[in-house]
């Protein structure tokens, strides 16, 4: 759940690095650090708590010289958010310098070894037990080999290689990491397991990051580290070693990624950016997916043939968060489209749970980074009961991705407000055309499926005329931000909404707001109700639209306020309601979708009115890495 930032090449490496922080500032940002290694052969080093300008501003004082260093942005796990907890951590005696994402499990009996021979401890972290634990390895290895052999010369760097693997080989957790040695200051050791790492590849010039977001404007040429990956990496080579495998290839792949991708492009914050691209994301997410000649979807990426995919009796669809709604909304999708049951798990849970699965059940993993820790595990453990694993993600090279038998991509470009928007609806409209898929291979017609073609073809456009309630979503925040609960209410396709809304609210604004469907609000949460105490009713025109209109009518009755979020055939709704924000009208199936978007809104405005960093709520990270 950190970001990591590495250079070695003929620029000041600290620019670089702390450009490279900012990109990935979304990963956490409890405290920053740097270190680099100067021209005369020793370590400077930076590191502060709090938002990445402290560790500019230290910077500007005194800044870090030299042509290769590494750079850390964090999010605690193990210590306060303090200046000695910060990485970079050294090793030894100040011989290495480490960044580290990840948990190391074992690490109180590893720091008890340590430290009984000798081994002084500064911090709280776990981090120092890798940086103390590669130092004495590489004591041991030079020791046996009769000290340090020149760089250059041949193997000129297998202490430093035989030296981590070493110490890697003792750590139980989960690790991205990357490396520096005072007396070989020219390489950048970089190992991966559990937790994602990539190099970028330049002319005269290597970089390292957590993901592909700082190497956006030094290079095109990308190669993903693989589980069980060690890279040797210097200005002009890399060298890529596994476990397991010895030296092995490494594949360079392009770099899709554009400068637009990551910065705010004129917006105030990422988080609306996100928010005003999703027709174009849902556009991407269906761009050569739907056949009007078979009235049906097509995904290049499942690598299972319509007559295994016909012999599946159950789908378990495992996520955390954000996804896990995502999920939710794909359980009433597939379920009624394909009349296949589906079952929606929190990873979290399933991992540690022993559910009886069917044979012939599929497992999708619904994720936005493809690094979530427990949804990683959960994947784990259905592959090896022997299920056939699926992906739907939005990053290519993820752990993930890479992992799953096969899968599908998002194609929404990098997310990186932390609070997870057009992930969400692209994720929405790729569970759409899968129960679109699933469907047509058993019941659905012809028709059946072009008219929902149809409809998924007109949803961009839908979402435009969504955000347009932008203004008057603003206005209701105005009138709003200042209560301390939310209540979030709908039925069917709009419950898991509900839950999404009342999550981005919580998510940005730091406000108690609760999702439920609209008719168990009177079975105990119709307790909170009061003046103060906002409801938001998802109640587009539908089969359930008299049902929702009558659990308004319970909130209004207790003098609580009420927010509609309607369309145009929602007259009654609207003229109930103390507040309306109108939407577009869809059928009921793709309803998720555009009523996520005045959710999201409001979560925005309410947070920018009560001053919250939008973008980096507190205690909050993009990509959790760690159980």
């Amino acid at each position: 759940m950190c970001g990591i930032v590495g250079y070695v090449g003929f620029r000041d490496a600290s620019e670089f690095l702390i450009r490279g922080l900012r990109r990935l500032e979304y990963r956490g940002y409890d405290s920053s650090g740097i270190a680099t290694i100067t021209p005369s052969g020793e370590f400077a080093l930076a590191k502060k708590a709090g938002r990445l300008d402290r560790l500019i501003a230290e910077l500007d004082d005194e800044p870090a010289a030299g042509h290769v260093g590494i750079g850390h942005t964090r999010w605690a796990t193990h210590g306060a958010a303090t200046d000695t907890n910060a990485h970079p951590h050294l090793g030894g005696n100040a011989e290495l310098a480490i960044v580290h994402n990840g948990v190391i499990e074992n690490y109180r009996p590893l720091k008890e070894h340590l430290q009984s021979a000798g081994y002084k401890f500064l911090s709280a972290t776990d981090t120092e037990v890798i940086a103390h634990l590669v130092a004495d390895c590489l004591a041991k290895e030079l020791a046996r080999t009769g000290g340090r052999i020149r760089p250059g010369a041949a193997n000129g760097y297998e202490p430093l290689v035989a030296a981590t693997s070493a110490a890697l080989a003792k750590l139980q957790g989960t690790y991205g990491l990357a490396i520096l040695f005072r007396d070989y200051p020219d390489v950048i050791i970089a190992a991966r397991h559990g937790s994602p790492l990539v190099v970028g590849v330049g002319e005269e010039e290597h970089f390292v990051a957590s993901d592909a977001s700082p190497l956006v404007g030094y290079t095109d040429k990308i190669v993903y580290l693989a589980e069980h990956e060690l890279a040797v990496v210097t200005a002009d080579s890399l060298r890529v070693i596994h476990r397991d495998q010895g030296e092995v290839q490494h594949d360079v792949q392009t770099l899709e990624l554009q400068a637009g991708d990551v910065d705010t492009g004129g917006y105030d914050h990422f988080m609306l950016k996100e928010i005003f691209e999703q027709p174009e994301t849902l556009r991407n997410a269906m761009r050569g997916r739907l056949s009007l000649d078979e009235a049906t979807s097509h995904f290049g990426g499942l690598n299972l043939s319509p007559q295994q995919l016909r012999s599946v009796n159950r789908i378990l669809l495992t996520a955390c968060g954000t996804s896990w709604h995502a999920a939710m909304v794909g359980e009433y999708l597939i379920e009624e489209f394909a009349r296949i049951p589906v079952e929606v798990e929190y990873a979290s849970e399933l991992r540690y749970r022993n559910p009886p699965i069917d044979n012939n059940t599929l497992v999708f993993a619904i994720t936005q980074s493809g690094e979530t820790a427990d949804t990683l595990a959960a994947l784990r453990e259905m592959k090896r009961q022997g299920h056939p694993t699926l992906a739907i993600c939005n990053v290519v090279g993820s752990s993930i991705a890479k992992e799953a038998d096969g899968g599908i991509y998002l194609h929404a470009g990098p997310e990186i407000g932390v609070a997870s928007t057009k992930a969400f609806t692209s994720q929405c409209a790729v569970l759409t055309m899968l129960a679109l898929y699933f469907g047509r291979l058993r019941h659905l017609s012809y028709a059946q499926g072009m008219r929902i073609i149809e409809k998924l073809q007109e949803l961009p456009d839908k979402v435009q005329q969504a955000l347009e309630s932008n203004a008057q979503v603003r206005r209701i925040a105005e009138k709003y931000h200042q209560c301390s609960t939310f209540l979030y209410l709908g039925r069917q396709f709009n419950f898991p909404t509900a839950l999404e809304g009342a999550l981005k609210l919580k998510e940005i604004s730091y406000i108690h707001a609760e999702g439920y469907p609209a008719a168990e609000m009177k079975h105990g949460p119709i307790a909170l109700i009061d003046e103060n105490t906002p409801s938001v009713f998802l109640i587009p025109h539908g089969v359930v639209y008299d049902k929702v209109i009558a659990n308004m009518e319970e909130i209004k009755a207790r003098g609580g306020p009420v927010i509609a979020v309607t369309c145009e055939a929602g007259a009654q709704a609207a003229d109930l309601a103390d507040d309306v924000i109108h939407i577009p009208t869809v059928d009921d199936f793709l309803q998720p979708i555009v009523t996520a978007i005045p959710l999201q809104l409001l979560a925005y405005h309410i947070a920018v009115l009560r001053g919250c960093d939008v973008d980096k709520p507190r205690n909050l990270a993009k990509s959790v890495t760690v159980e």
